[in-house]
């Protein structure tokens, strides 16, 4: 008979294998392996920091992300994606929003923004009109502004620009600022949206679609209006307009925005005044109007009756100081308005307290310096 021997259990024999393989692999293959851990860990601990930094600048809510524009300021799929969420939230039912744009002078507390919400709760019937409103958040800060006053915000961010600084009037800077937003207008018409495009510094004092022109794809708020809608001569300004998204406007929106190479050094509104004759405008079959600074005047030309006015632009304007300082007296006229019995407004004809800092001789077109102070801005 065999003597009897005694067996180990299966798991002590898997172990004693494993430890007798382990040591047979030479000490240099064990260096390699825990030096490539230990790079997979710094590596995974590194797009786990760039994660957290880049959710910073998501918004609190799943329909206001941040979309990035690449080198040649075409956006990406997933920002366009995100986009058409921030629009169908926020379109009426036809698919019109309202849509302005916002960089950290601007957004400070007590600027621009500030007057600019608050012309909607104060004027009449444009409350409501805030549920429409898109505002587009050129930089980080001014896009975390949004957040704390708005529903509706998009952070809109141009590789190798920085927005948050001072644009002055028909500087390369200003340029910049001008032609990316013409190019982003166009994104917006190719979804399908219609659109009011106005400036922060345009004060709604009263619902201005009844005083849009159905038949119209493209009507534009006017520095000088002569007195006649189709009149070409009119001198439009692109800091209001209404747009409406068919194949029209598409076209004219990518005409205008190649135009700056044909038209270099020159902004988009210089340009338009040119193209608006061009004999392409006319082949693209735009149906083009003028608005009457009766009902969307301005510090160039302001609106003369308070009973008909429905929105004001702080335009023919140069700093951002003289712009507060008209636009706060401008609210105030208004507030002092609205506070009249219904009998003295129909038949007080009040004058606007401006401008007063703000004129066409406060703008330098071409020889303002640059500023690195970001509590200024464009026009």
């Amino acid at each position: 008979m065999h003597p009897h021997r005694r067996r180990l259990p299966p798991t002590t024999l898997r172990t004693l294998t494993i430890d007798s393989a382990a040591a047979m692999v030479p000490e240099s293959v064990v260096l390699i392996r825990r030096f490539l851990l230990f790079v997979a860990v710094c590596l995974s601990c590194l797009l786990l920091y760039n994660d957290s930094n880049a959710l910073r600048f998501l918004p609190r809510f799943s329909s206001s992300p941040s979309v990035l524009f690449s080198a040649n300021n075409s956006p990406l799929v997933s920002g366009q994606h995100r986009l058409q969420k921030v629009l169908k939230d926020a379109a009426m039912e036809d698919g019109t929003v309202i849509l302005t744009t916002l960089n950290e002078a601007w957004a400070a507390p007590d600027s621009i923004i500030d007057l600019f919400l608050e012309s909607f709760k104060i004027g009449v019937g444009t409350h409501r009109l805030l549920n429409h409103l898109v505002i587009i958040a050129l930089d980080q800060k001014a896009f975390h502004r949004c957040l704390e006053l708005h529903t509706h915000c998009f952070a809109l961010i141009t590789q190798g620009v920085d927005f948050r600084r001072e644009a002055y009037f028909m500087t390369p800077h200003y340029l910049k600022m001008m032609w990316a937003r013409i190019d982003f207008l166009r994104s917006v018409l190719e979804m399908g949206y219609n659109f009011v495009f106005t400036d922060a510094d345009v004060m709604w004092f009263r619902d201005p679609f009844p005083q849009f022109y159905m038949d119209a794809d493209f009507q534009i708020a006017c520095d000088h209006f002569l007195g006649s809608s189709d009149d070409l001569e009119n001198k439009p300004n692109g800091g209001f307009n209404y747009v409406k998204s068919n194949n029209r406007s598409i076209e004219f929106y990518k005409f205008w925005y190649s135009s700056r190479e044909t038209y270099p050094g020159f902004h988009d509104q210089d340009v338009l005044n040119i193209i608006k004759f061009h004999p392409s405008t006319s082949t693209i079959g735009l149906r083009m109007k003028f608005l009457d600074t009766a009902y969307f005047g301005g510090f160039c030309e302001p609106s003369k009756d308070l009973n008909q006015v429905c929105t004001m632009h702080a335009n023919c304007c140069y700093g951002l100081d003289s712009k507060l300082h008209d636009l706060r007296i401008m609210v105030q006229n208004w507030k002092q308005f609205m506070s009249l019995r219904p009998n003295l407004k129909r038949y007080l004809i009040l004058p606007w307290g401006v401008p007063q800092n703000c004129s066409l001789d406060s703008l330098h077109r071409y020889d303002a310096p640059e500023s690195n102070n970001p509590h200024d801005l464009q026009d």
